[in-house]
Formats: C-alpha cells, sequence, structure tokens
C-alpha cells in the first residue's frame, strides 16, 4: 500500500518509584509520546513502581492480548538493586534482538561515558517487540532517535507485511 500512512499500536511503561508515588512527576512519557510522533497510537500508558512482578504482568498481559505491536518502557536499566527491568525483559520474552539496545549504547557513550553502565534489553513476545529504555528524560529522547528509524520495519516484519521486491 504504497502512500498510506501506517498507524502503530504502542503501549508505553514507566518504572520510577518516586514518579508512581507521587513524590515527584514522571517526566519520560511526555518526551517519548513527541518523539513518536502520529505514527503511533499509545494504547496504553502507566507509571509503575520497580517491581518485576507489576511488571512482568503487564508485558505479559499486552503481549498475549495484541494490544500493541510495540511496548517501551521506561526506566531500570541500571546498576542499582531496584533496577530489574532487564532482568523481567528476558524473563518473558521470545527471543532477544539484542541490536536495539547495543544501537542504544554505542550512540549514547559518544554522550556519556556512563551509559556503557546500561543493561537494556529488547526482544519479542510473540508478535510484540519490547523494548526498554533509559529511566533519563534526556536519554530517552536521544535513544528514541536512534531507533525509531527502524521500528516500523521490525512491527511490519514481526506482522508479515513486508514484501520482497
Amino acid at each position: 500500500m504504497e502512500g498510506v500512512a501506517m498507524t502503530y499500536r504502542v503501549a508505553l511503561i514507566v518504572l520510577s518509584d518516586r514518579a508512581a508515588s507521587g513524590e515527584r512527576p514522571d517526566q519520560c512519557l511526555p518526551i517519548i509520546k513527541e518523539r513518536l510522533g502520529p505514527a503511533y497510537e499509545v494504547v496504553h500508558e502507566t507509571v509503575i513502581a520497580d517491581e518485576p512482578g507489576a511488571l512482568q504482568a503487564q508485558l505479559i498481559d499486552l503481549c498475549d492480548r495484541s494490544v500493541a505491536s510495540l511496548i517501551l518502557t521506561s526506566g531500570g536499566t541500571g546498576l542499582s538493586p531496584r533496577d530489574r527491568t532487564p532482568q523481567t525483559t528476558a524473563g518473558v520474552i521470545d527471543y532477544e534482538v539484542p541490536g536495539i539496545g547495543e544501537a542504544i549504547r554505542s550512540f549514547s557513550l559518544n554522550i556519556v561515558r556512563s551509559a556503557m553502565l546500561s543493561r537494556a534489553v529488547a526482544g519479542v513476545r510473540h508478535r510484540t517487540l519490547i523494548v526498554n529504555l533509559p529511566g533519563s528524560p534526556k536519554a530517552v529522547g536521544e535513544s528514541l532517535d536512534v531507533i525509531l528509524p527502524v521500528l516500523p520495519h521490525a512491527i511490519e516484519l514481526l506482522n508479515d507485511r513486508v514484501v520482497d521486491g
């Protein structure tokens, strides 16, 4: 369908103890939505505490019900004992897509050396792509700038909509 703009369904999950408790406002969701633009329809968004069980339940539910083609998480990718997003994501995916995390880390290392401490992963459960993003608003925007150009192709591949030729 050449010339027809596709819209992709996306779910957004921010992991932050302080934002979930109301101690401070979340600043990542507005940046994510702005960067995604009109090509992505946000069908689910939530801010939850850094609790692996809550994240696991949401990821499984969203993927198994095919709510979204893409799930973006923000936060919980560092070295703190409460940062459990990568392990939780790895525990629910069918397979990893390591190039996404590698691309983000590679780009981010040119900006801040601590990017090498990110443990973010990306992977697929059923036909849903899950990508862990950092918890910093600035880093979220920069990470999305890196991966946004390939996300439509990834989603199309997962849904058998790419035609060779």
